[in-house]
């Protein structure tokens, strides 16, 4: 049997077995500790679809997807064969000497795809979510002739300097300053945090206040070029914003000449139900100005894309975007190969499918385990939130730390999120197959009670 087609197994007495504390005792020797920590003691030999093999034989359910890189999953065939080709040509060009069709076409693709404003689109190419994040932002401070940016709380959108000022969590940017000026932070719409006893109507009248108010207490709305939002929260706990508030926003940035930025690094490339999570948005007529996404554009290749109205993207004087290994040959033909899988297969209903799976079973779990506070997400972008007490809400961090210790002896890899990583996030590859759902499902309740029982 394909190892895609598999369920999770561990064969070593215990997680990590003794091929990979080798190959971890040479990791920690040659690696700073900063950087992975002890949460994971893993390392891959071969990985096909949703699941992945260690050195020891071990075969894990990944919930995890890179943090939502592999939305089409381990080795795809196509985007395999669509590397090896393009390798056989040319690894590298720089675009902004010799250009290549690989990334007219990538471009192409995205104008025809991202739900911003505008008949006339435009793209160009980074390397990461940081790098994309902060040319949205280049590109907003061109055209507006302002220098503001209003971000919210629980965002996170990078480890640069200027992303790390616009990250929430301090955790990441702990002792790295100083930072960027002309920044403000506004509320973003936590509804299952909002003040005890608002309806869900009161509750975003309230986050809409609170971002008014940062006109006043932060930046002037005069001097802000740009609000960058995540239309899910990624690291802040899974957290949707609520289309009203969306409406809102738009309207606010529309009334004061700021332009909106969908962040999109995680929650695009059909993770959330639709191709991109904005859809929503354009949907209910507050699409956004920019959007910018990475992570699953090319299954695993490094690459990430700012795409505006052509009026906005042409703003930026030459010289001041762009970059060496951006819109790299390879990142491109596999961007191509996975554009054409995503709309040819319908991944944005492969979300939906998995995504009421899932929570219909962690819905059923919370009827049995009260430490299961909320649930929410969109499409098979989910968050499990752990309370300590359902009525004071207090995060359960501990709890959480422990039930992804214990997924991991039974095969399920997790990871956390939210500002006091009480929340569980699922970003499983959307080619799972039902049989790895239900055992999924199983082997995160069998973990539940591990952890409540120590």
């Amino acid at each position: 049997m394909a190892l895609a087609e598999e369920l999770p197994q561990i064969v070593t007495e215990s997680v990590p077995g003794p091929k990979t504390q080798e190959f971890l005792k040479r990791r920690n020797e040659a690696v700073p500790y900063g950087l992975c920590g002890d949460t994971y003691p893993l390392c891959i030999k071969r990985g096909e679809g949703a699941m992945f093999e260690d050195l020891d034989g071990n075969k894990f359910l990944d919930w995890v997807g890179g943090v939502g890189v592999l939305n089409i999953g381990y080795s795809r065939p196509e985007l395999v064969k669509a590397v090896q080709d393009q390798a056989t040509k040319y690894f590298h060009t720089i675009f902004n000497v010799i250009g290549h069709e690989g990334y007219v076409t990538l471009a192409e693709g995205l104008n025809e795809t991202i739900p911003c404003r505008g008949e006339h689109k435009k793209t160009y190419f980074a390397n990461s979510g940081a790098e994309c994040d902060e040319n949205a932002i280049k590109i907003a401070k061109a055209y507006t002739g302002r220098q503001g940016v209003i971000c919210f709380s629980g965002a996170f959108h990078g480890r640069t300097n200027l992303t790390m000022a616009l990250t929430a969590k301090k955790a990441y940017s702990r002792g790295m300053g100083p930072f960027p000026a002309e920044i403000a932070r506004a509320p973003y719409p936590y509804l299952y945090r909002a003040p005890k006893g608002y309806t869900e109507e009161e509750a975003i009248n309230y986050y809409i206040e609170g971002l008014k108010k940062t006109f006043d207490q932060g930046i002037p709305a005069n001097e802000v070029a740009c609000m960058l939002v995540e239309p899910l929260q990624g690291e802040g706990g899974f957290i949707p914003a609520p289309i009203e508030w969306v409406k809102a926003v738009r309207k606010i940035c529309d009334d004061n000449g700021i332009l909106l930025i969908a962040d999109e690094v995680q929650c695009g490339n059909c993770r959330t139900g639709k191709y991109f999570a904005s859809e929503y948005w354009a949907e209910a007529g507050a699409a956004p100005d920019i959007v910018t996404t990475a992570k699953s554009l090319a299954g695993g290749m490094p690459i990430s894309a700012i795409t505006g109205r052509a009026e906005v993207m042409d703003a930026a004087p030459q010289g001041t975007i762009g970059g060496t290994f951006c819109g790299n040959p390879l990142s491109c033909a596999s961007g191509i190969a996975a554009m054409k899988i995503y709309k040819e297969e319908d991944f944005p209903a492969k979300a939906r499918h998995i995504g009421e799976l899932v929570t219909a079973g962690f819905k059923e779990m919370q009827k049995k385990y009260s430490v299961i506070g909320d649930i929410r997400g969109l499409g098979a972008m989910i968050g499990v939130e752990f309370v300590t007490d359902r009525e004071t809400k207090e995060p359960a961090t501990k709890l959480v730390a422990r039930l992804i210790q214990e997924a991991l002896q039974r095969g399920l890899l997790m990871e956390s999120a939210g500002t006091s990583s009480n929340v569980i996030r699922f970003l499983a590859p959307l080619v799972m197959t039902d049989e790895q759902t239900k055992r999924g499902l199983e082997i995160f309740e069998e973990s539940l009670k591990a952890a409540l029982a120590e």
